[in-house]
């Protein structure tokens, strides 16, 4: 029986963290200029706090100048804009980014389409969605989930994907249809499926390249895979398991990795795969957004 190469996305991240230290020490050198990250936390969400520790962390261990904000449950939608206004004026930063979910009580796409598009590292920004759909991105900001699984599909297939069929299976802004504009500019066939299509197993084994971003716990099974596709698994799902009695969670994906792995040609594990690769990303964005405010190409 023949097992998928598991594409190891920390280790990549950690390729890469080493070259944008190395892009970021040079910046200094030649142009007097630290890439500036801000992230800025609202409420208490165990979940969100893990997510902007790592980032805290990896943009530190990048050579970046890194502020957090952390704001109260109860901010009030004024007070988040005039923050991230300020934001947009401070010259020391280059990247905003503001962890989500929101509380319910703030408007995501009020509060997300006040960064400046310049400054906007998640690319959620409409003229950055904008420049992406429409395959002008030589200055745009690509959401960094979608942007980190094209660089692992990327390594498995080569650049160009002309005459591979490829599935996305899910359709949210922040992944879904992003990853099908990502794989449309590499010269894929791309179909995007979601919780209303048909024969969804039917359609997704005709893949040769499958993304799952749907955040249903192993909904992708290893029936559902062509043999020899490469599978990328965007999910985070945290479920129960009883071991000798005992109740604990763990963390799975989208794909049921053991049965992909079967029949695919490679497939990422979670935790381990994308995860780690969407901070790098995040990343390499800033970097890119410190390049461009001095008219270096990103």
């Amino acid at each position: 029986m023949t097992t998928a190469l598991r594409i190891d996305g920390k280790a990549k991240a950690a390729e890469m963290s080493e070259k944008i230290a190395a892009d970021t020490a040079a910046l200094l050198e030649q142009q007097g200029l630290t890439p500036g990250l801000a992230v800025v936390i609202i409420g208490e969400d165990p979940a969100s706090q893990v997510y902007v520790r790592n980032k805290k962390k990896r943009a530190e261990s990048c050579g970046f100048y890194s502020v957090q904000h952390s704001l109260s449950e109860d901010t009030s939608q004024d007070d988040v804009l005039q923050l991230i206004d300020e934001l947009n004026r401070d010259d020391r930063i280059h990247g905003i980014l503001v962890q989500l979910p929101l509380p319910d009580h703030l408007d995501e796409q009020v509060i997300t389409q006040s960064i400046s598009p310049r400054k906007d590292v998640d690319g959620f920004h409409f003229v950055n969605i904008g420049k992406l759909t429409s395959g002008n991105t030589a200055d745009a900001f690509v959401p960094c989930t979608p942007a980190g699984c094209m660089l692992m599909i990327e390594d498995q297939l080569g650049e160009d994907l002309s005459g591979l069929s490829a599935v996305v299976v899910g359709r949210s802004n922040i992944v879904g249809k992003p990853m099908a504009s990502l794989l449309l500019q590499k010269n894929a066939t791309v179909t995007v499926t979601h919780s209303r299509t048909k024969d969804l197993a039917g359609v997704v084994r005709q893949a040769d390249i499958v993304v799952a971003a749907v955040g249903r716990a192993n909904m992708v099974k290893g029936d559902w895979v062509k043999p020899g596709a490469v599978v990328i698994d965007v999910g985070i799902n945290r479920i129960e398991t009883t071991v000798d009695g005992e109740t604990k969670s763990k963390l799975t994906g989208d794909v049921d990795f053991d049965s992909v792995s079967a029949v695919a040609k490679a497939v990422t594990p979670v935790p381990g795969g994308v995860g780690p690769m969407t901070i790098v990303m995040l990343m390499a964005n800033t970097l890119r957004a410190a390049r461009l405010s001095v008219g270096l190409d990103g």
